[in-house]
């Protein structure tokens, strides 16, 4: 899918291994923003990528590729530490890879070769993964794309 031949945003959405889990229960069909996100959801576009940070076991998931505009539903679907956060700016999304849970990719494998994580000290890699919502660079997500696509359900016949 294009977004009118523009070249694609990457999006890295950090949130939770449960509810990552939550999303493949439910076929991968949605992704959703945080509440104070409604800027950047108004951004994402037809053809925009994914990526799943999961925090807790600082790693990602997988990625997707948006299918549609975001809505704003309050539905809830995943949980949040804040009360009353169900993450209500989505958009539906197809699975381009997701790894199993205890198959993820470490963050920590991957600092060094992203762009991303260049604007904090080496020391403290973490901080490029705090909040919900940032974009990343083309190589990035690239890079991330191909640490999960080895164990990933695309390449299971």
């Amino acid at each position: 899918m294009s977004n009118n031949n523009q070249e694609p945003t990457y999006w890295m959405l950090v949130s939770s291994a449960e509810n990552f889990e939550t999303s493949r229960r439910r076929g991968f069909d949605i992704a959703g923003m945080k509440s104070r996100h409604g800027k950047k959801a108004a951004e994402v576009r037809l053809g925009d990528k994914v990526v799943y940070y999961l925090t807790g076991v600082m790693a990602f998931g997988g990625t997707a590729e948006v299918t549609g505009p975001a809505e704003y539903q309050e539905e809830p679907i995943w949980t949040s530490s804040r009360d009353g956060e169900v993450y209500p700016y989505r958009f539906p999304v197809t699975l381009e890879t997701a790894a199993e849970p205890g198959e993820y990719v470490p963050a920590a494998d991957l600092v060094a070769p992203m762009q991303h994580t260049k604007k904090w000290p080496e020391a403290h890699w973490r901080l490029a993964f705090q909040g919900n919502v940032h974009r990343l660079p083309k190589e990035d997500y690239e890079l991330i794309r191909r640490s999960i696509q080895p164990e990933s359900v695309a390449t299971k016949g």
